[in-house]
């Protein structure tokens, strides 16, 4: 009934919602609870909670691997979609 998509033919938009639904889903499997920003704060595009209650990690959605140089002096998430692997992650600060 329902087939797989191919990232690729999904527009900008769509692969934002893409890649925020995959990463919350793996980042659930470590104890954690993603909120999708309706808007950029602090360079994030989402906020996620631990269950510990101590630890929350803003986090970049990219389309691609991009890094710039815009968020010094701060740790952000870049988690970004790979053909192989699908979701991956890097840390920069």
């Amino acid at each position: 009934m329902f087939e797989h998509i191919r990232y690729e033919t999904l527009n900008a938009r769509q692969k934002e919602i893409f890649n925020f639904q995959k990463i919350s889903a793996t980042l659930a499997d470590y104890g954690f609870n993603c909120i999708k920003l309706a808007d950029d704060w602090g360079s994030a595009d989402l906020i996620a909670c631990h269950v510990n209650g101590a630890t929350t990690l803003k986090i970049q959605l990219k389309s691609r691997i991009t890094i710039e140089k815009n968020t010094p002096g701060r740790i952000l998430g870049l988690p970004f979609h790979t053909k192989a692997s699908g979701i991956s992650s890097s840390m920069t600060d």
